[in-house]
């Protein structure tokens, strides 16, 4: 993964985090077609937060991003965001195939997983500040 460095305002970031999102009830709703759909939904969408997607897969029940953001983005609001509009946009466009699996205006799980990523193992970095050369006295 290459570092891709944000400047914005007066900070310099790189930060990353892996979501997890299921559907509700772990149906096993997602056709190929969709998760290609819900990728490019994903782009767009995170594009207008002013971050990138940097990876992205799926299983008919759940689906993984990994995708970079700002510091000054509520990263709570953001995946609440992201859930809307992918549930919205999904049932519109395959209500058909959904309503098999839902009777109700839902798609996604309540809950979700995130984990912080980074470039280099925490050990690394570790290693990194202890080396760092402090004044003399």
């Amino acid at each position: 993964m290459k570092n891709d460095f944000v400047s914005k305002g007066r900070s310099v970031s790189d930060l990353k985090v892996h979501l997890v999102l299921t559907t509700k009830y772990r149906r096993k709703a997602f056709t190929l077609l969709m998760l290609k759909r819900l990728e490019d939904i994903l782009v767009d969408l995170l594009e207008k937060w002013d971050c990138k997607l940097v990876e992205f897969n799926g299983e008919e029940d759940h689906v993984h991003l990994l995708f970079q953001y700002h510091p000054d983005l509520q990263l709570s609001k953001l995946v609440n965001n992201v859930k809307s509009v992918t549930s919205r946009k999904l049932r519109q466009e395959y209500a058909e195939h959904l309503e098999k699996f839902f009777w109700k205006d839902a798609f996604w799980n309540g809950s979700y997983f995130v984990a912080s990523c980074g470039g280099v193992t925490i050990s690394k970095l570790k290693e990194y500040i202890e080396n760092q050369n402090s004044p003399e006295e």
